[in-house]
């Protein structure tokens, strides 16, 4: 079986007031000496709620075989920035396959506070519901991935799902989805301590 890639979720804090320098900072340097060491880039996102003005997601994804976080904080101590959080994750049904991120709109991230042995319970409580989760017409929405941490050596686990929406109305009609999904969920909640989620755009300028 192959070893699916290891993908980090970090959130990065720059020195300035708002998020397009330290931005700017990444994509001229940072990120390119990155994918020359493996670590490409998945996305990052500037904050609508939850994420301070001067502050960015950024999650890249590399090979198993990759020190994923050793690379990562090595070229990005060369930026202006500060880490706020990190997590090195994987997978689970979601993505199937490692590429960038391209299609503008609000995506949302959401932590779950799980033990590590439900992990695979919640990812299928996920994959079963998103069936009629996706399909339903009165919303626009589509779960990108659904992540486990890559270490799960202690019983407390974290997962993170993040969530494509079309804007901000499709995410609040959404909170009312079709009873099939509903079930799924509430059956995922029962698995669940505590969830908090981050409403951010992908910011799609190079």
């Amino acid at each position: 079986m192959e070893t699916p890639p290891t993908y980090c979720y970090t959130r990065l804090k720059g020195a300035q007031r708002n998020w397009q320098p330290l931005f700017d900072q990444l994509t001229a340097a940072t990120l390119p000496a990155l994918a020359d060491a493996g670590v490409k880039r998945w996305g990052a996102w500037s904050g609508l709620f939850g994420i301070g003005s001067n502050e960015l997601v950024l999650m890249t994804f590399a090979d198993a075989a990759i020190d994923h976080v050793e690379a990562l904080n090595a070229h990005i101590a060369g930026a202006p920035a500060s880490i706020v959080e990190q997590h090195l994750l994987e997978p689970t049904v979601r993505p199937a396959a490692a590429h960038e991120l391209t299609r503008a709109g609000l995506y949302v991230f959401r932590f779950f506070d799980v033990d590590n042995a439900d992990v695979d319970a919640v990812a299928q409580l996920s994959l079963e519901a998103w069936t009629t989760f996706e399909s339903a017409t009165a919303y626009r929405a589509e779960p990108q991935g659904l992540f486990r941490l890559r270490d799960r050596s202690v019983a407390a686990g974290l997962m993170l799902l993040c969530t494509w929406y079309d804007g901000l109305e499709s995410w609040q009609v959404s909170r009312e989805p079709p009873p099939e999904a509903a079930e799924n969920f509430r059956r995922r909640h029962a698995l669940t301590r505590a969830t908090i989620a981050y409403a951010t755009r992908l910011i799609t300028t190079s």
